[in-house]
């Protein structure tokens, strides 16, 4: 078993929003890190990670030329920027919420 790392320890993420969706893209650092993401960055797991924000939905889409992988998260940003209270209406913050994780780390 390997031990755990966190995702920020081996890829950086961009933040943007389109009314109450979120779209958080997370891109691996070392290319030969990608299958990694891949096979660990699941729907299930962004989903879990936001779960406090109740999203409605969570889709996965892999970026293997840019190695990287964009997640659109809808209903995850408490209605938007027009209807939010929260001192982050774009969600620019989440981003780091999702490098926050903490994975098994890549094979050596």
């Amino acid at each position: 078993m390997h031990p755990e790392i966190l995702l920020a320890d081996v890829a950086h993420a961009r933040a943007g929003d389109k009314g109450n969706t979120l779209n958080v893209a997370v891109f691996v650092f070392d290319p030969a890190h990608y299958a990694w993401l891949e096979r660990t960055l699941t729907e299930a797991v962004v989903a879990e990670r936001f779960a406090h924000r109740r999203p409605h939905k969570v889709t996965r889409h892999c970026l293997p030329g840019l190695h990287g992988i964009n997640f659109v998260i809808d209903g995850a940003l408490e209605g938007g920027v027009n209807q939010s209270a929260t001192l982050d209406r774009h969600g620019k913050s989440l981003s780091y919420l999702l490098l926050g994780l903490r994975l098994p780390s890549p094979a050596p």
